[in-house]
């Protein structure tokens, strides 16, 4: 699902004033990722990818008829619908009313063709240097499949490519920091909670992942080879050559140093987690090596964790932290078990929640506020970025802190770029949250990394119970002001998908005015932030649910 902004022509720059609350804000102006052992030996494989077309004698491809080529206009304009903001999103298995397969193994090679030579361009590579790729996926079953077109089309485009196999994504882009591996960049094959049919495709290189601009011409890129008819290079025909190579369990082990160093247990540094019971719900997707290869490896005790085994079905429930199911069982887990903490990771282990010894749950704003307290008790005064959805009471509970609340538009990489930005311009921000649980801390890259998250929050369970603080890190909130009542209103936009945009944006922009002509009974109200949160920030599409588009209004 792609992220669809406003066709706002005005470019967002952050300015500071007073809510309606006094509180101070920053704010846009109009302005300018089967519970084993994975264990993966160094081993060259051979993949291969089917296509549309004939393959010549040689194995490579010909070009397409030209009367082929001329009526692939709108097959080309499908490849570009793939793209969901900063990542390409699509239905790769057959199963969803209303909606035909897009992603297919044609399409995927022809992206990841054009990746590669994209990032040859970026890097200012010359042709024939070694180009060094990591590729990882989730337990979906439309992944082998795919991952092959994949490796085709890196090697097509002159990428050394590097299996990771089962991995997570914020694994994906450390495999470009991480000294034993140091690779040029990194694809993760995931389409994160969404059903077992979708997949789809993020994008790393060493800067960090990459922005819709970028995606948008890899995309434009490979729409454009297809209707070209050219499949890669129309010769050479030996299947690519992939290297499988073992990265979880390198950065399993940089999530254990870091617990281990920051935390600095006076009894026992090895263990610091000895005597600590911790719940792991992987919901079958990609979390569960950090049951027991970050939690168990440190000494806590992980019965009671579910749904570790990876399952490319997801048979119990969307592996989500916003889903009330996942954090249920959870919470029930933590109660039955007697547990310190529970952990619910999404499929790719970018965003994560959690539940606390008395079992409430952790999630959205609270996760936030819980992340705010932490980070601000290390970084006094800092900003803190998050999405538009966010409370009034979580903008009071930061600034009862000390520190500065800046609401942006929807969309994690948004929030992201927006906490890189203010860094940039001089303006301390090490955190940015989504209240989907998207988390990003400057300390790690501005990387949104769910275990990452969850490691902050295990140290400070850990120092808290060695300070002899009681009530666990759920108390660090417990002034946090909640809503009373909060809902999401979800228009859905019906038609082509090339008028959303724009029937979107007009379906906003009459909300607004119908508020401030006062149309509404009592009690509605436009946030001071309103640029950002009806104006800016609620309107997005398409990949990433199964209505065609949806229009966000928040806080209305």
């Amino acid at each position: 699902m792609a992220t669809v902004t406003t066709s706002s022509p005005v470019t967002l720059q952050p300015c500071k004033h007073t809510s309606r609350h006094g509180v101070a804000r920053y704010c846009p102006s109009p302005l300018p990722w089967r519970r084993r052992r994975w264990s993966y030996g160094r081993m060259t494989t051979r993949a291969t990818a089917s296509s549309r077309g004939q393959p010549s004698a040689t194995g490579g491809w010909v070009e397409a008829p030209a009367g082929v080529a001329a009526a692939a206009g709108e097959e080309g304009d499908s490849i570009r619908r793939l793209q969901n903001g900063p990542d390409v999103r699509g239905v790769a298995l057959e199963g969803e009313k209303g909606r035909p397969v897009d992603l297919t193994p044609l399409a995927v090679e022809l992206i990841a063709e054009s990746f590669g030579e994209w990032l040859r361009e970026e890097l200012q590579r010359p042709a024939g240097e070694e180009l060094r790729v990591s590729v990882g996926r989730d337990p979906r079953l439309s992944g082998a499949r795919l991952s092959a077109a994949l490796f085709a089309g890196l090697a097509r485009a002159g990428c050394s490519v590097f299996d990771m196999g089962l991995a997570t994504t914020p694994a994906c882009f450390m495999s470009t920091t991480l000294p034993r591996f140091n690779y040029d960049a990194s694809i993760m094959m995931t389409a994160s909670h969404l059903p077992y049919t979708r997949n789809g495709l993020k994008f790393f290189t060493k800067r960090g992942g990459l922005t819709s601009g970028d995606v948008e011409e890899i995309c434009d890129r490979a729409a454009r080879k297809y209707v070209a008819g050219k499949m890669g290079f129309g010769g050479g025909g030996m299947p690519p050559v992939v290297m499988r190579v073992d990265l979880m369990s390198a950065y399993a082990q940089h999530l254990r140093d870091i617990i281990k160093q920051r935390v600095a247990h006076p009894a026992h540094y090895d263990t610091p987690l000895k005597g600590f019971k911790v719940v792991v719900n992987a919901g079958n997707g990609c979390g569960g090596f950090f049951t027991w290869d970050v939690l168990e490896k440190l000494g806590a005790d992980t019965t009671g964790s579910l749904h570790l085994e990876p399952d490319g079905t997801f048979p119990n429930h969307m592996p989500n932290p916003e889903d009330a199911t996942a954090m249920s069982l959870t919470r029930d887990a933590v109660l039955a078990n007697g547990a310190d903490l529970g952990v619910v990771f999404d499929t790719d282990v970018d965003r994560s929640g959690v539940v606390d010894g008395t079992g409430a749950a952790i999630n959205g704003d609270r996760l936030i506020a819980l992340m705010s307290a932490i980070v601000l008790d290390e970084h006094p005064g800092t900003t803190v970025v998050t999405d538009a959805r966010a409370s009034d009471g979580l903008t009071r509970f930061i600034a009862s802190r000390g520190g500065h609340h800046c609401l942006y538009r929807v969309g994690y990489r948004n929030v992201i770029d927006k906490g890189v930005q203010l860094n940039t311009d001089g303006v301390e921000t090490h955190l940015m949250m989504e209240t989907t649980g998207h988390g990003a801390l400057k300390e790690n890259y501005f990387l949104d990394d769910g275990a990452y998250m969850v490691v902050k929050i295990v140290i400070e369970m850990v120092r808290m119970k060695l300070a002899g603080l009681e009530g666990g890190v759920g108390s660090l909130i417990k002034d946090l002001e909640e809503p009373a009542e909060s809902v999401l209103l979800r228009m859905n936009i019906l038609g082509e998908p090339k008028h959303a945009k724009q029937r979107g944006t007009m379906a906003v922009e009459a909300f607004k005015e119908y508020i401030q002509e006062d149309k509404l009974s009592a009690g509605w109200v436009l946030d001071d932030c309103g640029d950002c949160s009806v104006g800016e920030g609620c309107l997005v599409d398409t990949n990433d649910h199964p209505i065609d588009v949806d229009a966000y209004m928040y806080r209305a």
